[in-house]
């Protein structure tokens, strides 16, 4: 390829300003760079709360973010995971307590399926049964939130930390609490992507199925 193929292909590159979703004010997430508008389908954005809200104590809370829409000089971006980072999640742990984690997958009401993981720390160290109630009841109150909120409402309940809250003042009647968290919560599947895994089972158990005796 000659010099000057190289120099016009340069020259051909955009650069685009990336946002965060609506839920986010439409924060600007930062530049990207691409030949083709097509180019920015699928990438992810990762950036902290702190930098999206001007606020450096909440650096310990990442969010990545995926561009979903192309316009002429702008990227726009849904959100796909909330993660606290390991630093943060360390300094949680003490000697002599207990550290109470849950995998919990969950539909929102608009149908959404995101995985959700709770974690709780203890005062002291908590016996088997206690650490056995605290996972179930942290895995409920994440279910019932899911159950009654939309996507939005959902995220936005982990991120503001209403739902960590809502955990730790119903768990702390089982075992004294230090503190909750949601470790991670990463959006898996689209409205649309349910609703064809619905189909797609219903057609499975619907065909007739022959076996020869």
């Amino acid at each position: 390829m000659s010099e000057r193929s190289v120099s016009r292909q340069k020259r051909e590159k955009r650069w685009y300003t990336v946002f965060a979703p609506e839920q986010f004010d439409r924060a600007e997430l930062g530049e990207t760079v691409a030949r083709e508008p097509e180019q920015l389908d699928g990438r992810t954005i990762e950036t902290t709360l702190g930098a999206l809200r001007n606020d450096a104590s909440e650096n310990n809370t990442k969010l990545t973010f995926k561009i979903r829409d192309v316009g002429s000089d702008s990227a726009y971006t849904e959100f796909i995971k909330h993660e606290l980072t390991r630093d943060y999640l360390r300094s949680l742990v003490r000697r002599g307590s207990s550290k109470i984690g849950a995998f919990v997958t969950v539909l929102t009401a608009d149908d959404y399926r995101i995985q959700v993981q709770p974690v709780a720390y203890t005062t002291k160290k908590a016996d088997h049964s206690q650490e056995k109630a605290i996972r179930r009841q942290m895995t409920d109150i994440v279910e019932t939130a899911a159950e009654e909120r939309t996507f939005e409402e959902f995220i936005d309940g982990i991120v503001s930390g209403r739902l960590s809250g809502g955990i730790y003042n119903e768990a702390k009647t089982i075992y004294p609490l230090r503190r909750v968290e949601i470790q991670k919560a990463t959006l898996e599947a689209h409205p649309e992507e349910i609703a064809e895994e619905q189909a797609t089972s219903v057609s499975v158990e619907g065909d007739d199925v022959e076996l020869d005796e």
